[in-house]
């Protein structure tokens, strides 16, 4: 399933400008300079300091797919912190967010009606204070409801209701997502 999340998290990740360590012993000395310890890191990821210390100094090279999926999304979490940060104040402030969807639109009406729900793809460049809003619900630890119904306001705004043009006090229903992606 796609979540509003996961598609804002990619985007800030696609404006990296540097890729992120990929080796096992790579990612775990970038993990240990972030945290400071190995001890630390070996807490985060759920390991024996010890085996941490094996990464580290090259003796171990080959993780177990589980511990490599933790160590890859717990370095990308904290890759590039600054180059992050200005992506999404960029957005927030002055270029706004892409979005691209497909999911299930409609609106409280008669079946049959133009308004009744139905698939539409959408491709559109939602304004800075939408991208704000997300970015802000994202830190703050937003369920993906929430995140799924900001989206939805926006969407409902820039496209359905033309940006107060036309449709006054339409409330859009996003449901049944089938693809999203944001670019920033």
């Amino acid at each position: 399933m796609v979540t509003v999340g996961e598609g804002l998290e990619k985007a800030v990740q696609d404006t990296f400008t540097r890729p992120a360590p990929k080796s096992a012993g790579a990612q775990m000395r970038y993990l240990v300079r972030q945290l400071k310890s190995t001890r630390a890191a070996a807490e985060l990821l759920g390991v024996s300091q010890r085996q941490v210390e094996r990464y580290v100094a090259g003796r171990a090279k080959r993780p177990r797919p589980e511990l490599a999926a933790r160590l890859e999304a717990e370095v990308r979490k904290r890759w590039q912190p600054k180059v992050r940060a200005r992506a999404k104040r960029a957005a927030a402030t002055t270029g706004g967010i892409m979005i691209d969807t497909r999911a299930r639109f409609g609106f409280t009406a008669a079946p049959g009606t133009t308004d009744d729900a139905r698939p539409r793809h959408l491709t559109l460049a939602l304004p800075p204070h939408h991208a704000a809003r997300l970015f802000q619900a994202q830190e703050q630890g937003a369920g993906e409801d929430l995140l799924r119904r900001i989206a939805a306001e926006a969407l409902g705004e820039v496209y359905f209701r033309d940006n107060g043009r036309r449709a006054h006090g339409l409330e859009v229903e996003f449901t049944d997502l089938e693809h999203l992606e944001f670019e920033l």
